[in-house]
């Protein structure tokens, strides 16, 4: 039997961190290896006692031991992070490394799926697909794909999102290089974002793992998107050295300052309202691409039946 495990850096709302548990946990995850940003962070007392759930507190005698100090961005700790565990756990046939606001959406068990795969690949990547924002609270999940060819994804970028398009990558505001499930017994073998590296080789036989797509919930609300909007223009998803989207375009930095230089909140909310809201008219151009996903995520249940005495 395959076993695969999950590892991730951490620092969400409790209600948050338990999502993500509760689903992976219930998919099958053999391991949850969750490193705490935060060192003080009260939901790791709620995880500890869990049998499949290692609970990692990136406290400075952490820090100390394993890179002499803190590194200042989060990017560089995710990684670290990701790379102990590669290397110390040996509990799991592949690991993934995936953040707290993504999750594995598999059209078969995540095992069987990975059993799947030649012996050749010790990469596999999933690709993301961003949660549209709902405009009441439901279970189901709508999601907007991309396709992975580049040229038609800019076409059905400017396609179904007629206003921004041209400046979005397939419409993702995040990342469209997905992430990776790592075959253990790389030897030397160090996790980035979205890659690994093995004695400097960059995903050895990596296969694109179609099968589990992976749900991203980039945006929680307009507020949720609004307060995270500084620091994702800074650090994050739209900061300045990111390339642009498609070729002879601005970057989305770039757009994104133009747009809140000279409309404010009400151009931001314009702009967010079409490319992140979950709308009759966005579900019917999604579509005719072939590019809506549904997913039926049943968070409270899940939180009900995996964490019974925490549930919130």
């Amino acid at each position: 039997m395959t076993t695969w495990g999950l590892v991730s850096t951490l620092k969400a709302p409790v209600e948050a961190v338990l999502n993500f548990a509760a689903w992976h946990l219930e998919l099958g995850a053999t391991r949850l290896i969750l490193h705490f940003d935060d060192p003080k962070d009260p939901v790791q007392a709620l995880l500890r006692d869990h049998p499949r759930i290692e609970v990692i507190s990136t406290d400075h005698a952490y820090w100390q031991r394993l890179k002499g100090r803190r590194p200042a961005r989060h990017q560089p700790r995710q990684t670290a992070n990701a790379t102990r565990a590669y290397a110390a756990n040996t509990a799991c046939d592949w690991l993934g490394h995936i953040d707290v606001d993504e999750f594995l959406l598999p059209e078969r068990p995540v095992a069987d799926l990975l059993s799947d795969l030649p012996a050749r690949c010790h990469a596999a990547r999933l690709r993301p697909a961003e949660a549209l924002v709902a405009p009441a609270p439901s279970s189901q999940v709508h999601l907007k794909a991309f396709s992975v060819e580049t040229p038609l994804r800019h076409q059905q970028s400017t396609r179904i999102f007629p206003t921004y398009g041209r400046w979005l990558n397939g419409g993702m505001l995040s990342h469209v290089a997905g992430k990776l499930f790592v075959r253990k017994g790389l030897p030397q073998a160090e996790l980035r974002i979205h890659n690994v590296l093995s004695n400097d080789i960059k995903n050895p036989g990596q296969v694109e793992l179609s099968t589990i797509p992976l749900a991203h919930f980039h945006a929680g609300s307009w507020e949720n998107w609004l307060a995270h909007f500084r620091f994702r223009l800074e650090q994050g998803a739209y900061r300045a050295d990111l390339k642009p989207a498609q070729p002879d375009t601005a970057t989305l930095h770039e757009l994104l300052c133009q747009i809140d230089a000279g409309e404010g909140e009400p151009g931001l909310q314009r702009f967010f309202d079409e490319v992140c809201c979950d709308t009759p008219a966005l579900r019917a151009r999604l579509s005719h691409e072939g590019l809506l996903r549904v997913a039926e995520m049943d968070f409270d249940r899940l939180r009900a039946d995996h964490f019974p005495h925490h549930s919130t």
